[in-house]
């Protein structure tokens, strides 16, 4: 039995605060990354049904920076799934909270695996999109994962994906 896109749908909220930041008042880098893993795994376990550790991350690509006093909204799904691993897009936006604006400030993609009780990786559900808003979410994902044409220009995936959502 397959599990829907939005069953990983995952979005927290961080606000930077002083100890976050560096010396110029933006939200330090290891921070925001260590806010996405997090992100990341609970849309990759809500999906699994499993504990899932980080595998790999992709390049990042720090867009804009996130000042003191905004608020970081951490967005993560799963878009592909392997036997036992799951593809995991994060954007994180930028947010004044008394404006409610919201800018993209980071991007990346995560690979989990899902694992069992001792550890070792576990099959996890086939990936299903039946709405056509999901389908687009997981091209758009593909898509980007695969193009060449990113910020840090590096080379596209040479995954090969599960066909699961058309």
């Amino acid at each position: 039995m397959g599990k829907r896109l939005a069953d990983s749908k995952t979005e927290m909220t961080e606000m930077v605060l002083p100890n976050e930041t560096n010396n110029l008042g933006r939200a330090l880098g290891g921070t925001v990354l260590h806010w996405m893993d997090i992100c990341a795994a609970i849309a990759s376990m809500r999906f699994a049904g499993h504990q899932c550790v980080t595998a790999s991350m992709d390049h990042v690509d720090f867009v804009t920076p996130i000042d003191l006093g905004e608020v970081a909204v951490i967005e993560a799904y799963v878009f592909s799934t392997g036997r036992t691993s799951l593809d995991v897009k994060v954007d994180v936006h930028t947010e004044d909270p008394r404006e409610g604006e919201r800018r993209l400030s980071t991007s990346s993609f995560f690979t989990f695996v899902a694992v069992d009780e001792s550890g070792k990786p576990t099959e996890v559900p086939d990936l299903g999109c039946p709405t056509d808003a999901e389908a687009a979410l997981r091209e758009a994902a593909v898509e980007e994962r695969r193009s060449p044409v990113r910020a840090s220009d590096g080379p596209p995936s040479r995954r090969r994906y599960r066909a699961g959502c058309g």
